[in-house]
Parts: structure tokens; sequence; C-alpha cells
């Protein structure tokens, strides 16, 4: 399985949402919580072509973007692949 990042902040719905699908899923993620290292924020906005809300969802070096996309991959059935080492 390819490594999974996502920057959150503590009061942000989606990002409890989008952790709560990846953990029933069972991928392990690194969380970044940028309200508690605002020094990783400017880091998250340059991988994230210049989005600035939370979460922001990486699967290897694919920028999968917030909890509405991690979303929609998994109902169209794209996530389990984009997981998957090739």
């Amino acid at each position: 399985m390819k490594p999974v990042e996502i920057y959150t902040s503590p009061m942000c719905g989606y990002c409890h949402a989008a952790k709560r699908l990846l953990t029933q899923k069972g991928v392990s993620f690194s969380e970044i919580d940028v309200w508690a290292s605002p020094d990783r924020k400017p880091e998250m906005i340059q991988r994230a072509g210049g989005r600035r809300t939370v979460p922001q969802i990486f699967v290897g070096e694919t920028h999968v973007g917030g909890c509405d996309e991690l979303y929609e991959l998994e109902q169209d059935g794209r996530l389990d692949p984009l997981l998957a080492v090739s």
C-alpha cells in the first residue's frame, strides 16, 4: 500500500470524516496537524497546488484533494487501485 499523508486541523469535521473512511478501510496514514504545527502549512499549500483548506490528502505523490474527493474516489471504486502498490 502506498503511503498516505493527510494535512488536518483538530476542529475540522471534514478531516475527521476523511480519517474515518481511511481507518474503516484499514489504511494507515500520517497525519500532519497544521494547527499544532503551523510551520507545515506552507508546505501543504505548495504540495496542494495553492489549496489552503484542510484536509489535503496525498496517496504516495498523488494529490487526492480534500474529503469530498476522497469519498468520490471511494464511491467510484478508484480509491483501492490508487492505494495499491503498482
